[in-house]
């Protein structure tokens, strides 16, 4: 097989979450245990950071990799979705996993898929640890996949864990209230293993501090950390002036423009810190200031406040959910553009009406479909948004969508493309 024929092998053959939603997820580490053991549980060969949360998670487990590109590690990194390439998802020092070793992989474990019947998920898990361990990382950051608990990530015995924030997002999956899905996240606390959050919410705190206690970790919480001074969106970047405990003064200008950012950026220098005060990593400042802001090179990493064109402005961003939504239109308004243009698409299993009732009614709407199983039918996110009084037209096709925006937009208008990693993906970049 090709690697074309063996990622179609792989949709066709497992079950896939983007593709079907809740029934692909196959809760519990029983599968991934048996997979690892099966190949010498490749996971143990190298020291893991684990990170999980509902919103920040991909950018902050590629901004720690970074970093630990820039001190001089061999940096193994496993995120998903991915955008546009399945090789994404799996990093060597900020490179894809190449295609023909997917490839072999996949035909030298055949055996594997037909005894152990893994979700697409839990086999991507696998080919990144047995990647990793082929390229003999000195360290993998690991990005759960959903939740954390019975994420099949979880099988690893990380050296530190991270957690972002907790929202609203697969309720169905995680639990109907903020306290259940910030239980299930903290699901990744190990024993006598320290853990940072990033943002520190009323609904989550006392969850994380009742298990870091259970578990016997060393917890901390980056507000208690961190002092921001001064922060400015200097069009394609943010600049940042803060102070830490150990540095007083410090000044970094992160790549990715979006202001979400700022939450993400005080837990991963606080966990920086973290690591260092527990002897697990030590790591120089140069190198974390370095690390953030060389991240989009280091590391490729897309979709996040993506400045695709500039008079008129055209964002893409892969927001899709009430938080993540919620940030980004308040950063769209405080740049006051004359018109707003908003392009949406979104997937038919999230909480449409949580998300819908944030989006202003003044702005122009142009309703889309990204090509996935998932993907709401751009009519009926049309007459959805109608009950908001968003009004706007239907182009299925994203890219068709954003030429009808700039053939209609002037020069200090502002088109954002939004709502579906899965939409954001197949924008022509």
């Amino acid at each position: 097989m090709d690697y074309q024929e063996v990622i179609a092998f792989l949709y066709k053959q497992l079950p896939v979450f983007h593709r079907e939603g809740k029934k692909a997820f196959k809760p519990g580490l029983g599968n991934i245990q048996q997979l690892c053991a099966r190949l010498g549980n490749p996971q143990d060969s190298f020291p893991t950071l684990h990170i999980a949360g509902t919103n920040g998670k991909g950018s902050s487990s590629h901004f720690m990799a970074s970093i630990l590109q820039e001190q001089g590690f061999k940096v193994g990194l496993y995120t998903s979705p991915h955008l546009q390439s399945f090789t994404e998802r799996i990093k060597f020092n900020g490179q894809n996993v190449p295609e023909d070793w997917v490839v072999q992989f996949v035909e030298k474990n055949l055996t594997l898929i037909q005894d152990i019947q893994p979700s697409f998920f839990e086999w991507t898990v696998l080919m990144a640890f047995s990647y990793f361990q082929n390229q003999g990382v000195d360290w993998a950051v690991i990005e759960t996949g959903l939740g954390g608990r019975l994420d099949s990530t979880n099988i690893i015995s990380p050296q530190a864990c991270l957690i972002t924030n907790i929202g609203w997002d697969h309720q169905d999956i995680l639990g109907n209230s903020l306290e259940l899905i910030a239980q299930e996240k903290a699901g990744i606390i190990k024993k006598d293993t320290p853990i940072c959050i990033s943002e520190s919410q009323s609904h989550s705190k006392l969850v994380f501090l009742n298990k870091a206690k259970e578990m016997n970790a060393p917890i901390i919480f980056a507000e208690d950390r961190i002092k921001w001074n001064h922060i400015t969106f200097d069009e394609d970047k943010l600049l940042l002036r803060g102070s830490t405990k150990s540095n007083p003064d410090f000044e970094i200008h992160c790549p990715f423009a979006g202001e979400y950012q700022v939450k993400n950026l005080a837990g991963i220098i606080a966990w920086c810190e973290q690591l260092q005060e527990e002897g697990i990593i030590d790591l120089a400042w140069n190198s974390i200031k370095k690390g953030i802001e060389k991240a989009k090179i280091n590391t490729q990493l897309r979709g996040r406040w993506e400045i695709l064109q500039k008079n008129p402005w055209i964002v893409a961003d892969t927001g899709h959910n009430e938080n993540g939504i919620s940030q980004l239109l308040n950063q769209v308004k405080e740049l006051n553009p004359e018109q707003l243009w908003i392009i949406l698409g979104m997937v038919a299993d999230k909480d449409i009406d949580l998300v819908m009732k944030l989006f202003p009614t003044h702005a122009h709407y142009i309703f889309s479909q990204a090509q996935n199983p998932r993907a709401l039918e751009a009519e009926s996110l049309q007459n959805l948004a109608a009950r908001y009084g968003l009004k706007g037209i239907c182009e299925k096709d994203v890219n068709q969508a954003i030429q009808i925006a700039k053939e209609s937009a002037h020069e200090r208008d502002f088109i954002l493309i939004t709502g579906s990693t899965y939409l954001v993906a197949e924008i022509k970049m």
